[in-house]
């Protein structure tokens, strides 16, 4: 009962409003009006069109003019209500953005119907999120300004994971699938966090509210003659910039072992500590434990020895354990060439001396949580353009910057208008 008469003293609201927009003529500016390409643009009458609103739809009439130069029409009142983008008012437009960062395009259709009462198409959706997705990812570029004070100590983790793509967008491309194909495109992910928080051990915990992501489907490398940085180096250092990374008097860059990580941080952080997550260490022992012994409960046995190995820092030990194996198994022999490449990264017990974290799950849970739970559902295939939309207004809301982000939005459409 209560949700019906909410909806019919909305419906009498938005008809309140239409009869007083569709009686105010005053957009009407003359026979001609300059349009923006420099042409002019005549009168055409007035064109209805039905917006949605928070109120529910509002069917309009404006004044319509069309430009014999650029064959553009167009109607100054849906610039001075900003309107002229899309069928949805400000107000949908960003609710629309909101559920489609969080679930799928047909599911944030149903939900803005069931909790605000608004009626958006999957179509709409699908174009308003990624439109806005587009605007975030260019603003993202341009707003570095730092967002708050700097603590001594900061973390900066990177990651990939791979997104399902349409076929167009893996044509030809080399990949992981049986005959050498690709079926994925790695989005690249950089996160920043503080841990100045103990525990009751003493030791650091993530502050609340302290992460910030950054994440596309772009490439880390370039030629080592360019003077310019990577597509992904460059997001990476606009990240630290924001967070004030290199500001602090501790910086710390955590990744898995992944070569370009390594590269990447050392070209744009080589004052950093650098720390192989502890986490994905141990996973990665636990992968190759399996290989050799199965589900055994003697494999868990080898799997717990070398964790503790790990954790107190003998390598020496944990690789001749690994060497025993290397004969039938080529994982072990891999593994040994991991612990070789990154024993610097895995000096635990020293890192811990120092304060630092050596694993918070965030490293490994960042892809998940921006990418995962919402570009890897199933049945969903993607193009390079959409999922980076999504991704940029996906990690906008988990940053906490989405509020900045619309003001400076409609800064910049007052100016315009």
């Amino acid at each position: 009962m209560e949700t019906f008469a909410r909806r019919q003293a909305l419906r009498l609201a938005a008809r309140a409003l239409e009869q007083r927009l569709n009686a105010d003529t005053s957009d009407y500016v003359g026979p001609e009006l300059l349009c923006p390409c420099g042409g002019v643009a005549r009168y055409h009458g007035r064109h209805g069109k039905t917006f949605e609103s928070v109120l529910g739809p509002l069917h309009l009439k404006r004044a319509y003019y069309d430009c014999g130069r650029c064959h553009h029409g167009f109607c100054p009142r849906d610039r001075a209500l900003k309107l002229e983008s899309f069928s949805l008012t400000p107000g949908v437009l960003r609710m629309t953005a909101s559920a489609a960062a969080l679930v799928s395009f047909e599911e944030s259709g149903a939900l803005l119907h069931e909790l605000a009462g608004v009626e958006v198409s999957v179509k709409q959706v699908e174009r308003a999120a990624e439109a806005l997705g587009a605007e975030i990812a260019v603003d993202e570029r341009q707003d570095v300004e730092r967002m708050r004070e700097v603590p001594p100590t900061m973390y900066l983790g990177l990651d990939g994971t791979g997104v399902p793509m349409r076929p167009q967008e893996v044509a030809d491309r080399a990949g992981k699938q049986a005959d050498g194909s690709a079926k994925t495109r790695e989005a690249k992910l950089v996160t920043v966090w503080t841990a100045e928080s103990r525990d009751r051990e003493g030791k650091p915990v993530r502050d609340p509210g302290s992460i910030s992501y950054s994440s596309a489907i772009e490439s880390a490398a370039t030629p080592d003659t360019s003077p310019h940085l990577s597509d992904f180096a460059a997001r990476v250092q606009r990240e630290a910039s924001r967070r004030g990374f290199t500001e602090a008097l501790c910086q710390v860059v955590l990744g898995d072992g992944a070569t370009w990580i390594w590269n990447t941080a050392t070209e744009l952080f080589p004052q950093a500590t650098q720390i192989l997550d502890r986490f994905h260490a141990k996973e990665h022992l636990g992968e190759v434990g399996k290989v050799i012994y199965g589900d055994s409960p003697e494999g868990k046995v080898w799997i717990d020895a070398r964790c503790e190995e790990l954790d107190e820092g003998h390598l020496k030990s944990l690789v001749h354990a690994l060497r025993s194996h290397i004969g039938q198994h080529k994982e072990a022999r891999e593994c040994i060439q991991y612990i070789w490449r990154n024993r610097r990264r895995m000096r635990y017990p020293q890192f811990e001396k120092q304060g630092f974290c050596t694993s918070t799950g965030v490293v490994e849970s960042g892809c998940k949580i921006v990418v995962g739970t919402r570009l890897k559902r199933a049945g969903m295939h993607w193009t390079v353009k959409g999922a980076n939309a999504i991704i940029a207004l996906r990690c906008s809301k988990l940053s906490g910057r989405f509020q900045d982000f619309w003001e400076r939005r409609s800064e910049r459409k007052q100016v315009a208008a």
